[in-house]
């Protein structure tokens, strides 16, 4: 292979806090020279972009040569505004690619003037990213049936600027992504995914313009077939755990080719991926905080404690794991492993596991863990973590509803619909040990039921770094902002591990074009 010398620009849209540019940023050709270059990364929320900024900030250096001042910062003896103003030309950088702008009508023109001069011309280059998720997601969707304004929600039609961008810049090659929603969503009667194969297939098209040519074929990340008239929607779903993530994120990924461009990408190659304990395993133990009232560790574990008095076995009702399940408790509460502290700065050695996805996010410049911290809990639900923890430990699985005794139920209107199936029975989820994760989503923001951690003694809900290693984010990698908004930011991104396989995919074909950069 030629050693390259110019990186391809890369232009995200609806970027997030980084993580399909991340991936793109960090592979590599065969002698180690990166191949992309972010060179505009758009993202309208405030916390996502700050963490999107800082990375942008980062990556003006040296692959594994950022400066020493940023690990001072990782350990809180510098503020970020220190920080930049240490480097003031890597922080004008930052704020030139890094872009705080909202797309949509009001922007476009400046949009436009952005990406030009980003671009300089330049032939080969890719655009990457994808629409807000909200209107297309399952959960979403459902919640929104009642109100008679879903069909025309604006949110369904945001992938219209992206179609903009492809009119304006005729990019070779783009990766649009958006969630498995897709596959079902119905606008009008008709499925969206249907309709934005046939609008990014002939953009101009699409948006009632007159067609000057400009077209593009459509391909799978994860089949060989080529979509025609009548296709498989399903064709452009990619799981990620069938090519080494951590986790079942099953996500809709469509790679479009201008119809001037003889090539054809290639496919993503199945690999295993490891294990929630491989990925978080080595982890520090802590333990969940009481959200109400006085909160430290004695409280913390009397209230846990009350679940060995309150008839579990009784509960299950003859279940042939009754007794397992409850001498599993019981040695949990009377274990000595208790962790006393709801954080851990410490940072583990690197991981045994000798999967990229993992030892990949290992940083041996690193002296401080972050976004390594529990919330807070009521004590009911601490009873009902540890509960289907010990439940999963015996049987290899998270229990459903119908699995917990009634003296664990929440008080939820629709706790008897979810007992019997039909609604939300996965309402509390433990993330197995010896599988993949469930998909991490935004909702991970909210209560943490969905991400129970697989160990009963620390009787709580992944914490931010946890949930990031699932997502394959470096461990260097800093989320900005509340608590709140950096759970947000996790579950809406792309895996980087995935994306980096995605970009090696996009290199061929660029690789492959005729012509110069």
């Amino acid at each position: 292979m030629p050693r390259y010398k110019t990186k391809y620009p890369v232009v995200d849209v609806f970027a997030g806090p980084g993580g399909l540019g991340e991936g793109f940023a960090s592979f590599q050709d065969e002698r180690g020279n990166p191949r992309f270059e972010s060179v505009a990364s758009i993202e309208m929320d405030e916390f996502s972009h700050r963490t999107l900024h800082l990375r942008h900030f980062l990556r003006t250096f040296p692959e594994g040569e950022f400066p020493d001042e940023y690990y001072k910062y990782l350990k809180e003896e510098i503020s970020l505004e220190e920080l930049f103003a240490l480097f003031p030309e890597a922080k004008e950088d930052a704020d030139k690619t890094a872009l705080k702008i909202s797309l949509g009508s009001e922007n476009h023109a400046r949009v436009r003037k952005l990406i030009n001069q980003k671009l300089a011309k330049k032939n080969k280059w890719a655009l990457v990213g994808g629409p807000p998720c909200q209107a297309y997601s399952l959960v979403g969707r459902s919640r929104m049936m009642s109100d008679p304004e879903f069909e025309n929600d604006i949110r369904h039609f945001l992938y219209r600027e992206y179609l903009k961008i492809i009119i304006d810049h005729r990019p070779p090659v783009f990766v649009m992504e958006n969630v498995k929603g897709l596959l079902s969503a119905r606008v009008n009667g008709e499925l969206v995914i249907n309709m934005i194969v046939s609008d990014l297939s002939n953009p101009k098209a699409a948006l009632g313009n007159k067609s000057n040519g400009l077209g593009y074929k459509l391909y799978s990340l994860s089949e060989d077939e080529v979509p025609e008239e009548e296709f498989d929607p399903r064709l452009f779903l990619v799981k990620a755990e069938e090519y080494g993530v951590p986790q079942c994120r099953h996500r809709m990924f469509i790679v479009g080719v201008r119809n001037d461009i003889d090539i054809s990408p290639g496919r993503l190659s199945c690999q295993k991926p490891p294990t929630v304990k491989q990925a978080i395993g080595g982890l520090p133990s802590i333990r969940s905080g009481l959200s109400r009232g006085r909160d430290d560790p004695k409280k913390w574990r009397k209230e846990i404690a009350q679940l060995a008095r309150m008839g579990i076995k009784r509960g299950l009702n003859g279940s042939e794991y009754a007794g397992e399940i409850t001498r599993n408790i019981a040695a949990s509460i009377n274990s000595d492993r208790f962790p006393e502290e709801r954080f851990s700065t410490h940072y583990p050695g690197k991981s045994r596991s000798r999967h990229e996805a993992v030892s990949g996010l290992y940083d041996p410049r690193l002296s401080v863990l972050t976004g390594h911290e529990s919330r807070g809990h009521m004590p009911s639900d601490l009873r009902r973590y540890m509960f289907a923890a010990a439940f999963s430990q015996v049987t290899d699985i998270s229990p459903k509803l119908s699995d917990f005794p009634e003296i664990l139920l929440p008080d939820h209107r629709n706790v008897e619909l979810g007992r019997s199936g039909k609604m939300f029975s996965d309402r509390f989820r433990v993330q197995l040990p010896g599988k993949p994760s469930t998909t991490i989503t935004s909702h991970i923001s909210k209560d943490g039921h969905y991400f129970i951690h697989y160990d009963p003694i620390q009787c709580r809900s992944l914490s931010v770094r946890e949930a990031a290693r699932l997502q394959t984010f470096p461990d260097n990698y800093k989320f900005e902002g509340p608590r709140t908004s950096q759970y947000h930011q996790v579950g809406n991104a792309i895996p980087p591990y995935l994306a980096r396989q995605i970009a090696e995919i996009i290199s061929e074909v660029l690789n492959a074009m005729k012509g110069g950069y």
